[in-house]
């Protein structure tokens, strides 16, 4: 990082959030895709078949997706290339998808006995009905 001879000043960390009225860029929503997801840029690289530094630059825009990479990314995050390349989507989803940490954590439930089961599904019960209480 290089300083600023006029003013000894750091130049400033980017967001990489859309500010105010400016539209979301392809790469913010890509990680925004990829984080609704509940996945790594390790893991979205793993599924496209390349590697994570270069999922980085595509979320900071600093490479241009190719028509080729526009269609891997969206097979990849499950959504129409419209959703990907448009700032508004195309159409809006018909669902929310649960993350993938919350899946993991079903999946290891499930495993559970249902004694088991049923004292864990109480309990997030229960801190649910105080969540929504505040």
């Amino acid at each position: 990082m290089e300083i600023c001879v006029y003013t000894g000043a750091m130049p400033r960390k980017s967001t990489d959030k859309p500010r105010g009225d400016e539209p979301e860029t392809v790469g913010q929503r890509l990680a925004r895709l990829r984080k609704e997801r509940g996945w790594t840029q390790v893991e979205l690289a793993e599924r496209i078949g390349i590697i994570q530094s270069l999922i980085s630059d595509y979320e900071r825009d600093r490479l241009r997706m190719n028509p080729d990479m526009v269609l891997r990314f969206a097979a990849a995050l499950e959504i129409t290339t419209d959703e990907l390349l448009q700032p508004n989507g195309g159409k809006p989803p018909l669902r929310h998808r649960p993350s993938l940490r919350v899946l993991r954590r079903l999946e290891k439930i499930e495993k559970l006995p249902p004694h088991q089961q049923s004292t864990l599904l109480k309990t997030i019960d229960t801190f649910l009905k105080g969540a929504v209480a505040r």
